[in-house]
């Protein structure tokens, strides 16, 4: 998927860092468990992190340990069976198809074969997920199909793309119990899709600029050379942080659940690390690269961040 809605570690408390790990570990456990071995390396940052979000407030984690197929010499701590990882496995393979399709329709035939083949790999896993969760797939195919036509008219509003991709996020939410917290949830779900949109379009910048692919951001702000302005980039870092402060904001009025430590680290410290090393171009090459091969985040490591001594040294969890 993306992967970059993770904590920034420098600010982890040990047990807390100890905790994501198993979360991690869960999510990923859950895809093998419903969805086969393949399905593992969709693993995304934000689908554990949607799983804290929708967990259950007065549901505990239960940690167990499992040999790992990235350590198998060793056991390692993972979140055992819960309803949040079982929906997030789901949405994880949806999520992971359409973007393969998408990827697939956006280049031409050889460009996109990996992502055919990536596609045709996990197609018994998403007709599964799509069963099962009939109204999220519903709602994404809709959305995406709705964004590739604002795309090719090459609509220039940034918001109106954004926001297509933001309704997809604020779904996420529909498989929850916690229907008493859809406002902030909901208000939180589309600042987060909007952030994810925007900040993956800034990522992309350079590359579909030298690829003449649609980038609602080189059309709102147009580049000079290949570069986008220091004016024009101090407006899109302003419009990224207003919406993390909402994504702040609205957190702090739903329920405390046994993940609510965490999620402050990533909402409060984690995204906006990762927004100044994405715009100021320190954002690693290979995560970006793992993307767009829709492999997901599993085994990943941040580069040359220069804040190595602030925690934000992506270790790959060697998940399993």
């Amino acid at each position: 998927m993306f992967g970059y809605i993770r904590p920034l570690q420098g600010e982890l408390k040990v047990r807390e860092l100890e905790r994501f790990k198993a979360c991690y570990c869960g999510l990923c456990h859950t895809l093998r468990r419903k969805y086969g071995l393949k399905a593992r390396f969709i693993l995304s940052y934000e689908l554990v992190f949607l799983s804290m979000l929708i967990w259950e407030k007065d549901e505990p984690p239960v940690i167990k340990r499992k040999r790992c197929i990235a350590v198998p010499c060793r056991s390692k701590r993972y979140c055992a069976q819960s309803t949040a990882l079982d929906i997030c496995a789901g949405y994880n393979v949806i999520l992971t198809w359409w973007k393969l399709q998408d990827t697939v329709a956006d280049n031409g035939f050889i460009r996109s074969l990996p992502h055919r083949l990536a596609a045709a790999v996990l197609s018994r896993a998403y007709k599964k997920a799509a069963q099962e969760f009939g109204s999220f797939d519903g709602i994404v195919r809709k959305e995406l199909r709705s964004l590739s036509e604002y795309e090719a008219l090459e609509g220039r509003s940034l918001d109106s793309a954004a926001d297509r991709f933001a309704r997809i996020l604020t779904s996420t939410a529909m498989g929850s119990a916690r229907e008493e917290r859809d406002r902030p949830m909901n208000q939180l779900l589309y600042h987060l899709g909007r952030w994810i949109y925007i900040i993956d379009a800034y990522d992309d910048y350079k590359d579909d600029i030298s690829d003449s692919r649609y980038n609602p951001i080189a059309l709102r702000y147009p580049p000079v050379g290949e570069e986008i302005s220091a004016h024009d980039l101090a407006l899109l870092r302003t419009t990224l942080i207003h919406s993390n402060n909402l994504i702040c904001l609205a957190y702090e009025l739903l329920d405390e659940n046994a993940w609510s430590e965490i999620i402050r680290n990533v909402i409060y410290f984690g995204m906006p690390d990762v927004c100044e090393r994405v715009l100021s171009g320190k954002w690693p090459l290979r995560a970006k690269h793992a993307r767009g091969q829709g492999s997901g985040d599993r085994g990943r490591e941040d580069e040359g961040s220069g804040e190595r001594g602030q925690g934000s040294e992506d270790e790959g969890y060697e998940t399993g």
